[in-house]
């Protein structure tokens, strides 16, 4: 028969630690929140109901992990416990096992919750303590296990005796318990220390004096249990979890030359036999394909990139973009633009809010802002939609075929008929019809002997 599985996620602290005017729960890590870390991963398991404690920037958590998480509101921090009681509305008369786990260890992963949920349930306990090895474990709350292997008691480094703080088996706070156990024995806890608050590891304790069985599950990896407390923290868990995200899409089969200098969010898809180089930013939605080649130095957010595209130095933002195109280097794709298969464009060039249909070209220097590109359309170095004027933006539409000449504008609303040619230099402010030559520019005129006469007027 199973059991029942509830999560209680810790997110109401304010962090001060941090120095921010953004709650700790909320400062990202490689592109997520950390709280979002853990309602993921939470999620990720059978749990029947995820509550999670909010209090500083309860609004802003509550928009952050909308449609995830059930909420309680911690209004006063009064200690863990205290935290953990806010939950009882949802919880409290419900049989089955509940995690508790804080809003602020971003790395810690599903399997290993599982792993530990797992453990206490055979163990038959009412409380289980994730604990890990450490090499040091100065300031730590010391795991000191009976000779049947079960926990007699949580000691604090502080309170230990010199042969308790031999131990490395620390606490890492995060627990399981029998769910009623805990909302009986959190009944108990008191506030009777130095900061008057009330803190769950007491629970363990009650529970202990009742002679029930407190159990403890070793993690193998510590930096599972990394909390965030402050920036440097904030920094060692984005290394970690770039570290282990640049891993997973080496393994499936895509080229990181640096790991060490690459940067990939936690939802970005990447297709075998890509190339990613060095400096490169990639974040967000965003979806790359098989054979491509990205960077060095690019940034690209909440894309979709297809099959065999090469990006160099570029960014391109909130757009889709075809297979065998070539961008940059030093291009600009703006969002809500629509890249086709077989486009270049070349160096300078900054796409906005267009479509830019199959073969077409844009080398070198160009504006192309709310446009309508068609097929095996060549803008000439220099050219530029002119889409704004002043108050309004319009579209251009350039059909397929058409030949744009350097250093033109095309003065929006205006459209340019299939195969039409532009003459270098000219300003079109009228639609241009298919397979005309359109030249918008004054009549060239050679004064002869002009400089002579200006000579000799100095």
């Amino acid at each position: 028969m199973s059991t029942n599985r509830y999560a209680i996620i810790l997110a109401a602290g304010q962090g001060t630690r941090m120095k921010s005017k953004l709650y700790k729960v909320l400062h990202p890590v490689c592109g997520k929140p950390m709280v979002e870390h853990v309602v993921d991963q939470v999620s990720k398991l059978d749990i029947n109901k995820i509550v999670t404690i909010v209090g500083h920037g309860a609004d802003q958590v509550k928009a952050q992990l909308d449609g995830k998480s059930e909420f309680a509101l911690q209004e006063e921090q009064l200690g863990t416990a205290h935290a953990v009681m806010q939950a009882a509305p949802q919880l409290a008369t419900l049989q089955g096992t509940t995690l508790v786990i804080c809003g602020d260890t971003p790395l810690i992963t599903a399997e290993t919750m599982e792993a530990l949920l797992s453990h206490h349930e055979q163990q038959g306990a009412k409380a289980t303590i994730l604990s890990s090895y450490a090499e040091d474990p100065t300031g730590y709350g010391r795991i000191i296990r009976n000779e049947d292997g079960h926990v007699e008691r949580i000691v604090e480094h502080k309170d230990a005796t010199d042969e308790e703080r031999k131990v490395k088996e620390i606490n890492t706070g995060t627990y399981c318990f029998d769910n009623q156990a805990l909302f009986e024995a959190l009944q108990h806890v008191s506030n009777d220390n130095a900061q008057g608050e009330y803190y769950l590891p007491d629970v363990i304790e009650i529970l202990k004096a009742k002679g029930e069985i407190v159990s403890a599950y070793q993690i193998a990896d510590m930096e599972e249990t990394l909390g965030v407390n402050d920036r440097v923290a904030l920094a060692q868990a984005e290394k970690i979890m770039r570290r282990r995200i640049n891993e997973y899409h080496m393994r499936n089969g895509v080229s990181i030359i640096d790991p060490e200098n690459t940067y990939i969010g936690v939802e970005v898809q990447i297709g075998q036999d890509t190339i990613i180089y060095p400096g490169s930013v990639i974040t967000g939605q965003t979806v790359i394909g098989n054979d491509c080649k990205i960077g060095p130095h690019t940034e690209i957010h909440d894309c979709e990139i297809n099959d065999r595209t090469v990006i160099r130095q570029s960014v391109a933002h909130q757009s889709s973009i075809g297979s065998d195109v070539t961008i940059g280097p030093f291009a600009h794709i703006r969002p809500q633009s629509a890249i086709g298969n077989e486009v270049r464009i070349g160096n300078f060039v900054e796409i906005k809010k267009s479509t830019f249909g199959k073969g077409s070209k844009a080398s070198h220097l160009s504006y192309i802002g709310d446009a309508e590109v068609g097929e095996q359309v060549n803008i000439g170095c220099g050219s530029i939609t002119v889409n704004y004027d002043g108050k309004n933006k319009y579209l251009t539409k350039i059909e397929d075929n058409v030949f744009v000449g350097c250093n033109s504008n095309l003065v929006a609303p205006v459209t340019i008929g299939k195969g039409a040619y532009i003459a270098a230099g000219s300003t079109i402010t009228e639609d241009v019809p298919g397979m005309a030559l359109s030249i918008a520019r004054a009549r060239q005129v050679n004064k002869e002997n002009y400089v002579h006469k200006l000579n000799s007027k100095k």
